[in-house]
């Protein structure tokens, strides 16, 4: 099997509230350089992009190294073969997880994390909604029984963050930890002490 230079990573934006952890998560692997992004943005990702950002299609694909179309059932990341150390779906809607925990791979997006999940791969998934109903807890049930990491992007109120963006980062250091990928996006918890 061929792999590339550096590690490759997918990304998925997809249409549920909070795609500046997907787009932030672009721009920090961008910086930190470690590993090659392939991107997939659902038309309902791209909606919100625009709705949440202000930002187009282009301007997210422009952080990515090599972005893929969410109808192209045929790409590379549609094969075990594509070496990859993993995916991140940030956000993840209720509908990818839905298709997700059910194995419906009825674009690139649902494919490439059935792949992910077949070849033991690591696939995070960033759920955002709530409150949950039972058909989102047994799909988060169901993907977390086949190996993937269900990972609520929540803030860490202890770390005391000073901004949104500083919320947002911790939650995605907390990620590139599940993907072992070193950062610069906080520290270890050291633990407290009463005072």
């Amino acid at each position: 099997m061929a792999t590339a230079a550096r590690p490759r990573l997918i990304v998925a934006i997809t249409g549920a509230t909070g795609v500046v952890y997907g787009v932030r998560l672009l721009q920090h692997l961008r910086r930190l350089g470690s590993v090659q992004t392939h991107l997939l943005v659902s038309p309902a990702g791209v909606l919100n992009l625009q709705v949440e950002l202000g930002m187009g299609r282009k301007a997210v694909e422009a952080l990515a190294d090599v972005v893929h179309p969410v109808g192209d059932v045929g790409a590379s990341l549609a094969s075990g073969s594509f070496a990859s150390i993993g995916m991140v779906v940030a956000p993840c809607s209720m509908r990818t997880l839905a298709a997700i925990a059910h194995g419906f791979c009825d674009n690139l997006i649902t494919r490439a994390a059935d792949v992910c999940l077949k070849e033991r791969r690591k696939l995070v998934l960033l759920p955002r909604e709530a409150p949950l109903n039972l058909a989102h807890l047994r799909n988060m049930t169901a993907a977390t029984e086949m190996g993937a990491v269900i990972f609520p992007p929540l803030p860490a109120f202890y770390l005391r963050p000073a901004s949104i963006e500083a919320m947002i980062d911790a939650s995605l250091g907390r990620v590139l930890d599940q993907l072992g990928i070193a950062h610069d996006l906080g520290e270890e918890w050291n633990g407290a002490t009463p005072a």
